[in-house]
């Protein structure tokens, strides 16, 4: 029997994928877990924890009690976010990922799951097409954390076996929960303002493009990935994964086909330099080959789809 903890529930990643696991695997068969109290308002069936994943004994205890066979590690402090704690950014997004690597090579963990980003390039990245193996050379905390944790990974999986997988992340977009401090977060703010009929300030300026992709899709991508027979991974330190590329400008034009009042002005910040060091499109040639990797959503289908997602919710709410 499948059983899932979920680190790091309350975020993007982890709000639509301890959904989705519970669809997979069962209800009694998913525990999600965060440093704080949190509830699931669609599925108050789901098992919660409050959990430390920088406390050892305290994680061990948790997988060891529950029975855990695999662990979604999504804890993490994201690249806007670590630029103002570095120190403890670096600690954070280090540590919790050996805890987790050291359970699985004592053997309490058969399969692991950690997210990689396309913060892991840059400035002297090749910027279009970026390929999976090519020169790194992050500038941010985040993007130093992630480049160290995928060659954690892989040293783990060659020295011990470790059954660790990842995916390289671009933005991720979607309606289920606000942005947690990332570079790209710029075009989810966009959307949920044109869904209240609000105007946008961009803190990037208006022909930044990067990658995106629509949170169903990476949440396809996790599950994809998790079920794919051992042998037939071929990477482990971390998967290139793409679906499509954008700039503020080019969002604003297909919003308003949608809200033709919507607009967009700029106030770039600090985040700037960040996205300015990050690839504008992702060769994912080898997840296609490797497992048949494959977005479902194009431009025109995320930005109609996380619009509509969000009037919805709003609906919900003052209901």
């Amino acid at each position: 029997m499948r059983k899932a903890l979920v680190i790091g529930a309350a975020g993007q990643i982890g709000t639509e994928l301890t959904y989705r696991l519970s669809e997979e695997l069962g209800t009694d068969n998913v525990i999600a877990s965060d440093i704080s109290e949190l509830y699931f308002e669609d599925q108050p069936n789901i098992r919660t924890v409050i959990l430390d994943v920088l406390d050892f004994e305290l994680l061990k205890s948790t997988i060891l009690d529950n029975d855990i066979s695999e662990v979604y590690h999504l804890a993490a402090t994201l690249s806007a976010n670590a630029e103002k704690n570095p120190g403890f950014s670096w600690h954070l997004n280090m540590q919790s990922l050996l805890n987790i690597l050291n359970l699985a090579k004592e053997g309490h963990i058969s399969k692991i799951f950690w997210p990689s980003s396309v913060a892991v390039f840059g400035t002297d990245t090749p910027k279009e097409n970026t390929p999976q193996f090519t020169l790194m050379n992050p500038n941010t905390v985040y993007g130093i954390s992630k480049s160290a944790g995928e060659n954690w990974c892989n040293y783990y999986y060659e020295k011990y076996g470790v059954d660790v997988r990842s995916l390289r992340f671009p933005g991720l977009l979607g309606y289920k929960s606000d942005p947690g401090g990332g570079t790209t977060d710029y075009a989810l703010w966009a959307l949920k303002n044109s869904s209240n009929n609000l105007p946008y300030v961009s803190f990037l300026s208006r022909e930044t493009t990067l990658p995106m992709m629509h949170m169903e899709d990476a949440i396809d991508g996790i599950i994809q990935l998790m079920n794919v027979p051992n042998s037939d991974i071929k990477i482990r330190t971390s998967y290139n994964i793409s679906s499509v590329s954008f700039s503020p400008t080019e969002l604003e034009k297909e919003i308003q086909k949608t809200i033709p009042a919507f607009k967009i002005s700029y106030e770039p910040d600090f985040r700037q330099s960040i996205a300015d060091s990050w690839p504008h499109s992702i060769d994912d040639s080898l997840a296609r080959n490797d497992w048949n990797w494959n977005p479902k959503y194009n431009f025109e289908s995320l930005v109609k789809n996380i619009i509509e997602g969000f009037k919805k919710k709003v609906l919900i709410v003052t209901r």
